[in-house]
């Protein structure tokens, strides 16, 4: 009896599987670590293996390219089909640092499985689920008989995302002829649970910046000169004040306009989610919930933007008393933004709120930051429904969707490119990315294999259909 689509990848997969997690432990053993200047030998080391593994893999091109900064490993295998969808997917090799001392139960750089895991620095966050396309692929070309994807698959793996992506911008904006892709998939992310599959659908932006306040060109008397000149210290603190209203909305003029709001489809959908708030706040280890009204604790960390003082400080904090007025004062803030926000608009905003309310005799230094967009792929699209279905077939039930509330690089990609972007993650919350014990599900991982396996032959069929 012949297999079928499913059973035959299935059956592929678990006869290489063994081979496929040596490969991966072998790659996992590289201290890929990008923000410790001591392993840039073993950055590039990791590129190096990366790009011999796909070129083994069948990769017909495959290119280290350089940056100022660490090297990131391009592939391309064109499709069989030239009217095919070209599909760019992204993740990274580099790795957060790891030591025994900080906490592990064995060493960090020499994988352990126990159980149905398998335990390092890089398993889930990056490195299994940018390897899992390697076996993917493979198992996709065994079962469907073809000798080239049904997309034109393109790969680029980033070396220093866990340095901030420097130059990661750059890089794309070089090669974006190169890099031109109908949709992107991105690898560098997670599902709600075990037993909740979940694709998130898009990522919030990001905008920082620092505001100094200068009075007094030294500190002075409080009781000599206090109530008479202005203090920073008290600037800061309006400014602060003056931030949300009293409904936890960000009272900036214009900050909200331009913000997709949520459809009720997806309000729906997330209210059906297994979301227990209680463990949710032993997690953020505080004590109650708080945020704009009208929004669920969900909707304000995925779909509303924010602002937050991440840092504030000026005068005197030793012990005791020191009767002053400071000399200056310090604010340090970010926005967090979604679909529909510019951080050119937000910057413009924001300089402008602050500056009118900084008094005379107060000078404000006002720095941003390099901003982050938003990103949102709509639930109807085709690339989306395509990797849904996917990793149904892969999980054998329904799959859900989610946002993230953090930002990333992904926006650059759907920025430069102009390609709507996809995340494709199998990893958990209690995989511990950058904690001790960094740890992959090797069930979850497999799955992830399997949804790259169908979903080449899924994109092809139906975005021709869809577009």
């Amino acid at each position: 009896m012949s297999q079928t689509p499913d059973s035959a990848v299935r059956t592929y997969i678990e006869q290489y599987r063994a081979a496929f997690l040596d490969d991966l432990a072998e790659w996992l053993r590289i201290p890929s670590v990008s923000a410790q200047p001591d392993h840039a030998p073993d950055v590039r080391r990791s590129a190096d293996w990366l790009a011999a593994k796909l070129t083994e893999t069948g990769f017909p091109t495959v290119e280290v390219w350089e940056t100022p900064g660490a090297p990131a490993v391009f592939a391309e295998w064109p499709a069989g089909d030239p009217e095919a969808p070209t599909v760019l997917v992204y993740g990274h090799h580099d790795v957060q640092p790891a030591a025994r001392e900080d906490g592990w139960d064995s060493e960090p750089f020499e994988p352990v499985v126990r159980g149905d895991r398998l335990y390092a620095r890089g398993a889930a966050d990056d490195k299994g689920q940018v390897f899992f396309h390697t076996l993917g692929v493979r198992a996709h070309l065994a079962a469907t008989g073809r000798t080239a994807p049904a997309v034109t698959l393109k790969l680029l793996i980033e070396g220093e995302e866990e340095s901030g992506s420097p130059n990661f911008r750059a890089l794309v904006e070089r090669r974006a002829e190169r890099l031109a892709a109908d949709v992107v998939i991105v690898s560098d992310t997670g599902m709600w649970s075990e037993d909740t599959p979940t694709v998130c659908t898009g990522m919030r932006g990001l905008a920082e910046c620092q505001i100094v306040l200068h009075g007094p060109d030294q500190d002075i008397h409080s009781g000599a000169f206090g109530g008479a000149v202005p203090n920073p210290a008290t600037v800061a603190a309006r400014l602060v004040a003056a931030l949300h209203d009293e409904h936890a909305r960000v009272a900036i003029p214009g900050f909200y306009e331009g913000v997709v709001e949520l459809s009720e489809r997806e309000r729906r959908l997330w209210a059906e989610l297994p979301f227990d708030e209680e463990g949710w706040l032993r997690e953020a280890h505080s004590y109650a919930t708080e945020g704009e009204a009208g929004h669920t604790t969900l909707e304000r960390v995925w779909a509303r933007p924010t602002a937050e003082v991440n840092g504030i400080g000026g005068g005197y904090q030793g012990p005791g008393s020191k009767t002053i007025i400071p000399s200056s004062a310090l604010l340090k803030l970010s926005f967090r933004l979604v679909a529909g926000q510019e951080p050119d608009h937000i910057e413009k905003i924001v300089r402008a709120w602050a500056t009118e309310r900084i008094p005379a005799g107060i000078r404000a230094e006002i720095t941003f930051l390099p901003a982050t967009r938003p990103c949102l792929t709509p639930l109807d699209h085709p690339g989306l429904q395509s990797l849904a279905r996917a990793m149904g077939r892969a999980f054998e039930g329904p799959v859900r969707f989610t946002r993230s509330g953090g930002s990333g690089p992904a926006a650059d990609l759907q920025d430069v490119l102009g390609a709507p972007v996809l995340f494709l993650g199998i990893s958990v919350p209690s995989d511990g990315w950058h904690a001790p014990n960094e740890k992959v599900e090797l069930d979850l991982l497999l799955k992830g294999v399997e949804t790259s396996a169908y979903l080449w032959g899924d994109l092809a069929e139906n975005w021709r259909h869809a577009t």
